[in-house]
């Protein structure tokens, strides 16, 4: 192997490592005030993005949460942000769900389109193919609810601007591990 070869593995290798990947954390915490503010300005202090997120008391007392965040970065970067996150208090539990194994994610939209007419047929005729439900609609204007993985919403929606989407509204993902492993 001569020193034209080593260089391009060593720049592959370094290409690999500084990629972007998805991760998507599962935090199971106190549900008190006060922790929700701690893990955001963990992100902010450090410049990480959070490109979803959902919290929600899970146990009949109320008393844990389960906070659902969706980011990205370097994989070293991602290890960071789990071993930062392990460090806060009082978060008893953190997940990459992405490393941990198969899982299943899930959002919520709400989309308004104003339209008449073909447009608003053509608008209900995809609500129809994507099992999107109408749950508000008046002479002018539709509200549509369409639940599903983030590509399925994005699809809708880019196919609803053309027809008069005048207003979105997003929860962020809501995610769990397949089979019997919990957090």
């Amino acid at each position: 192997m001569d020193y034209i070869d080593k260089k391009i593995l060593q720049n592959s290798a370094q290409q690999e490592k500084d990629e972007f990947i998805k991760a998507v954390f599962s935090l199971i915490v106190e549900n008190e005030s006060g922790v929700l503010s701690r893990v955001i300005g963990l992100f902010a202090g450090r410049g990480y993005n959070i490109e979803s997120l959902t919290v929600a008391p899970v146990d009949d007392c109320g008393r844990k949460s389960r906070i659902n965040i969706l980011t990205s970065g370097t994989p070293m970067v991602i290890n960071q942000i789990k071993e930062q996150l392990n460090k806060q208090i009082p978060v008893y539990q953190v997940v990459n769900l992405c490393q941990q194994g198969p899982y299943v994610a899930r959002e919520l939209a709400l989309i308004k389109v104003v339209s008449k007419g073909s447009e608003r047929a053509e608008a209900l005729n995809l609500a129809d193919a994507f099992r999107a439900q109408v749950v508000d609609a008046s002479v002018d204007s539709l509200v549509f609810e369409l639940t599903g993985k983030t590509e399925k919403i994005d699809a809708f929606v880019d196919l609803l601007r053309p027809l008069g989407l005048v207003e979105l509204s997003r929860t962020g993902i809501a995610a769990i591990g397949r089979g019997c492993q919990t957090i």
